[in-house]
C-alpha cells in the first residue's frame, strides 16, 4: 500500500537547482517511490546559521511503500550521493532532503521525529509546502494558515511553476 509523504529540498552549495532535480528523478525512478507533486523553486534567505549564500528551496509529494524509516534512509543516501557532508548545523550544503510528514502518522524514533519537529517555524519549508499541500495539517492548522502567520520575508520564487525538475 502506498502513502503520501513530504519532502523538503534545499542547498546552497555548487548548483542545488540542478542537484534538487537529480535528486527527484532518481527517486522517482524507482519502483517503491513516486514523485507525485512539485512545488516551484523559492530562493530563501539562510537560516540559523545566517553567514553563507542564500539557498534554493522546494518541496515534493511522494507516494511510496517504503516506511517511514526507510523514507528517511533513502532520503540520506541520496544525499551522500550528491556529496552531502554533515559539519556544522544548519551549515552550507549541497542537497538536503528532509522528511516533513507521512501520510499524517507521527512517528518517532532515535533517528526520525514525524511530522518534522520545526516545520511550522519555517517560512522557506511551508512557503513551498503551500504550493502543492496548503490543506495538509500540523497541529490541527492548515499549511496555508501556518504561511499567514509566517515571515516569508525574502523568500521570492525562482522557477514559473514545479516542472524544473523534470528533463527538458
Amino acid at each position: 500500500m502506498r502513502a503520501r509523504a513530504y519532502l523538503g529540498l534545499g542547498g546552497n552549495i555548487g548548483d542545488p537547482a540542478a542537484n534538487m532535480a537529480a535528486a527527484l528523478r532518481r527517486i522517482d525512478a524507482r519502483d517503491d517511490t513516486a514523485v507525485a507533486a512539485v512545488s516551484r523553486l523559492y530562493r530563501t534567505p539562510p537560516w540559523g546559521k545566517t553567514d553563507q549564500p542564500d539557498f534554493v528551496n522546494a518541496c515534493a509529494a511522494v507516494d511510496t511503500t517504503l516506511s517511514p524509516p526507510e523514507l528517511l534512509a533513502l532520503c540520506l543516501a541520496t544525499e551522500r550521493a550528491f556529496k552531502r557532508e554533515r559539519r556544522e548545523r544548519w551549515g552550507p550544503r549541497t542537497l538536503d532532503l528532509d522528511v516533513l510528514d507521512y501520510a499524517g502518522m507521527p512517528h518517532a524514533d532515535e533517528t526520525l521525529t514525524l511530522p518534522h519537529p520545526r516545520v511550522t517555524e519555517r517560512a522557506f519549508v511551508l512557503v513551498p509546502l503551500g504550493d502543492i499541500a496548503p490543506e495538509l495539517t500540523f497541529d490541527g492548522r492548515s499549511v496555508a494558515d501556518w504561511i499567514a502567520a509566517a515571515d516569508p520575508e525574502g523568500i521570492t520564487p525562482a522557477s514559473a511553476d514545479g516542472q524544473w525538475w523534470r528533463e527538458r
